[in-house]
């Protein structure tokens, strides 16, 4: 009598694009903490350190149908993380392709593939920007006339758009979360923490007029991981941690590093009308501006809101931001310049 062929049990896999970015390293090395085995991590490469933890490599990108396909099988759930950053309007084709048609084809084929839930990572920007210092929430209208000036957000705006109409159906979940400007440490690529390392550089000419919002990327991370099972499908969540006028922003940064804030204010339509200026003159010269007009024209607006939703619904818990800047400067220093390059 012939034997029975005994059934493999094929694992469902957790799969996080761009898991080796700011935001995806933390989550990767959360869930590796918390004793998770089935990781996947999408991106062009994958650090040895993940691999040796028995993370599953799947090299390629969310633009390449194959890789996608190859990306999504068995898997359980997905954090979309992949993206583009650029405040240079420029780059809005690169990163449409990379916010809207890879999430599209991403959906397409964890629905094809079985995939149950997806949590995507937005930006507060999307929802949270305006000409005062208004803090929003969840239930505002998102302010398409003003992210339309600036590619990036257009294109962030556009992928939660893709992934509400694609990913739906069948009992899926798709959960999106708008976190705001990410700080901490382990920002190898400087996707985010830029600002702060342009600061100890002393490389900021200027004190703009308007408003931020900061977050521990470590604490994005853990919402991250919980919304899985606290999210509400087709609900949105701003994180962030504290708002503050740029000015207070530098006034914190220069008492911990010891590094004096630009002193230098002006006028939004001054400022906005001499960084255009300034880089048409560059541009014509065929040269790169030092001013970028588009970040000139953000930093006048206010990206305040409250986080209420998310710390009761998902138990957002931010640290005191005076950690979060304290562990970016000194990751920022012991990384790029030297402990003790522009101290003191």
């Amino acid at each position: 009598m012939a034997k029975k062929k005994a059934l493999t049990k094929v694992e469902k896999k957790i799969l996080v694009t761009g898991g080796t970015g700011f935001l995806g390293t933390h989550i990767v090395r959360q869930l590796l903490a918390a004793g998770e085995k089935n990781l996947r991590v999408m991106a062009s490469s994958v650090p040895q350190w993940m691999t040796d933890a028995g993370v599953e490599a799947a090299a390629g990108s969310v633009t390449n149908k194959e890789d996608v396909a190859a990306a999504v099988r068995n898997g359980s759930v997905i954090f979309h993380l992949a993206g583009k950053v650029s405040r240079d309007n420029n780059d809005a084709a690169a990163m449409n392709k990379v916010h809207v048609e890879g999430t599209r084809l991403l959906c397409e084929a964890a629905k094809e593939a079985g995939v149950q839930t997806m949590v995507l990572a937005s930006s507060s920007g999307t929802i949270a920007v305006g000409e005062d210092e208004e803090v929003f929430d969840e239930t505002y209208p998102q302010p398409v006339e003003l992210i339309s000036r600036w590619a990036y957000y257009a294109s962030k705006y556009y992928q939660e758009r893709t992934a509400l109409a694609e990913f739906d159906g069948d009992g899926r979940k798709l959960v999106i979360l708008n976190p705001t400007l990410l700080l901490g440490p382990d920002d190898e690529r400087l996707s985010s923490t830029k600002v702060v390392l342009d600061f100890l550089g002393r490389k900021i000419p200027y004190c703009p007029g308007g408003g931020l919002s900061i977050v521990d990327t470590r604490d994005v991370a853990t919402a991250f991981i919980h919304s899985v099972e606290k999210g509400e499908h087709h609900g949105k969540y701003l994180l962030g941690a504290a708002n503050m006028t740029f000015e207070e922003f530098f006034g914190r940064l220069e008492r911990l590093s010891g590094v004096r804030a630009p002193g230098l204010r002006m006028p939004k339509r001054m400022a906005t009308a001499g960084s255009n200026l300034i880089e048409s003159v560059f541009t014509n010269w065929g040269r790169v501006s030092p001013v970028a007009s588009k970040e000139v024209d953000q930093a006048e607006h206010f990206w305040y809101f409250d986080s209420t939703k998310a710390r009761e619904a998902l138990g957002f818990e931010p640290r005191d931001p005076q950690e979060t800047l304290n562990d970016t400067i000194k990751y920022l220093r012991g990384t790029f310049l030297g402990e003790d390059v522009f101290a003191p």
